[in-house]
């Protein structure tokens, strides 16, 4: 089975699909960071969660905030801690920007837990809905007709139907999503359909470093352009096709595979 991880980094560059499957068998620590700062990314909205169910409607600005901000530092503390024994090249510089993130996201939170709270009259075990829809995190799909396995970030469910979310660190697109954003979104709406035997009409793209979600539409085109997209992935992976090498100045300069693809 292909992953959906092989889709993006096809997306990104079709020859570094390559070298990852057939020529560098290293473990790749980059895509284990990423996927521990999702899960912290998911962690701490779970702790927000739970914490904004204590709030009071009496309660100031500041007293909002420190009630959703507990346990919040010591999670982050023991988290950075094991992610560093790990060695996956985590630097100070992305433990000082999350750190940032997260209190600014809390600090966004209170605000609108404040205004919500006051405008109906309940306190935050009345809100947290409003805030939190029923949802599943990090669940692991699969359809073995398409030969496709991948792990969804988060799933929301309101009235009955499925929303796939897909949690970015990368900066965003002035307007919309990467297309190879949206591409992973569409697997995931697939392997959802497939799963809960659903329709999935839109997902989300959510862009941490500024707290934004983007939709996007699984319309007919994003799903031919996937389906086409798995076949070339296919290809390369099990029969070892060897794409064109596309020059992506931008691209090729921040890839870690570039002496590599230039000697091949």
């Amino acid at each position: 089975m292909i992953n959906v991880s092989a889709i993006r980094s096809y997306m990104y560059c079709p020859m570094k699909l390559y070298l990852q499957s057939h020529v560098d068998q290293r473990e790749n620590s980059a895509i284990e960071l990423n996927l521990e700062l999702k899960k912290i990314k998911i962690d701490t909205q779970d702790l927000i969660q739970k914490n904004m169910r204590k709030l009071k409607k009496e309660m100031n600005i500041t007293q909002i905030e420190d009630t959703l901000s507990e346990n919040v530092a010591n999670y982050l503390e023991s988290t950075f801690s094991s992610i560093q024994n790990m060695d996956l090249g985590l630097t100070n510089d992305q433990v000082i920007e999350i750190n940032n993130e997260t209190y600014f996201n809390i600090k966004l939170q209170a605000l609108k837990s404040k205004q919500a709270m006051e405008l109906l009259g309940k306190n935050g075990f009345g809100i947290v809905d409003m805030f939190f829809p029923n949802c599943m995190y990090s669940y692991l799909l699969k359809d073995q007709r398409l030969e496709l396995i991948g792990l969804c970030d988060k799933i929301e469910i309101v009235d009955g139907k499925y929303f796939p979310i897909s949690i970015k660190h990368n900066n965003p697109p002035l307007k919309g999503v990467w297309d190879q954003d949206a591409m992973d979104l569409a697997a995931n709406a697939i392997l959802i359909e497939e799963e809960f035997e659903t329709e999935v009409f839109v997902g989300f793209i959510e862009y941490s470093k500024i707290n934004e979600r983007r939709p996007v539409v699984m319309d007919v085109n994003l799903r031919k352009s996937l389906f086409n997209t798995i076949n070339e992935v296919k290809e390369i992976e099990y029969n070892k096709k060897v794409p064109t090498v596309k020059i992506n100045d931008r691209k090729c300069g921040n890839c870690e595979y570039k002496n590599i693809c230039i000697k091949e």
